[in-house]
């Protein structure tokens, strides 16, 4: 049996659940998720606990109800508490900043890049430490957002410019100093 999928997910207080076949809705204090699940798994509100149960122990069902757990968990998480991506902008004369609910980053191109947050995302910037937030309620869109965001001007490993995850190590690399015996 899967670790994960036999995992009952606790409903907090002020989160509300709603069943229909296999779609699933969760409403909660940051908003409403959505979610249509494969109909082989099972999914069912005991008390204040969710329970997701296969119907076989066949490959794909047990590969299913990991998955649908784990989606589901990330739903209620995201509509009581939601999720946060942070991202640090290193390099001289790199910046960024909001302009509006816009995203514009200053990162050694000839223009600046602009950023507009998709529905149910938004940006937060701190100038003197260089921090970008980005928050959410689906987990999915926060990642892919701050993937996004990395993407203009991934970290280089000489010098350690570029975009950054928070607590990301960047492998660095000595450069031409090698080159001793010539």
């Amino acid at each position: 049996m899967s670790r994960v999928g036999r995992t009952p997910i606790s409903v907090p207080k002020g989160v509300q659940v709603h069943i229909d076949e296999n779609r699933v809705t969760v409403r909660g204090p940051r908003g409403e998720l959505t979610q249509t699940f494969h109909p082989d798994m099972t999914v069912t509100l005991q008390a204040d606990h969710l329970v997701v149960t296969r119907p076989t122990d066949q490959r794909q069902h047990r590969a299913l109800h990991g998955l649908t757990r784990a989606l589901l968990a990330n739903m209620v998480t995201g509509v009581s508490q939601g999720f946060r991506k942070v991202l640090q902008v290193e390099g001289v004369g790199y910046r960024a900043e909001l302009q509006g609910n816009k995203l514009v980053l200053n990162v050694g191109f000839s223009h600046p890049v602009e950023f507009e947050p998709p529905a149910g995302i938004t940006f937060q910037v701190e100038q003197r430490a260089k921090l970008i937030t980005v928050e959410g309620m689906d987990k999915e869109l926060v990642g892919e957002v701050a993937a996004r965001i990395r993407r203009v001007r991934p970290p280089e490993p000489y010098k350690g410019k570029g975009i950054i995850y928070q607590g990301e190590r960047i492998r660095r690399k000595p450069g031409k100093a090698g080159k001793v015996g010539m």
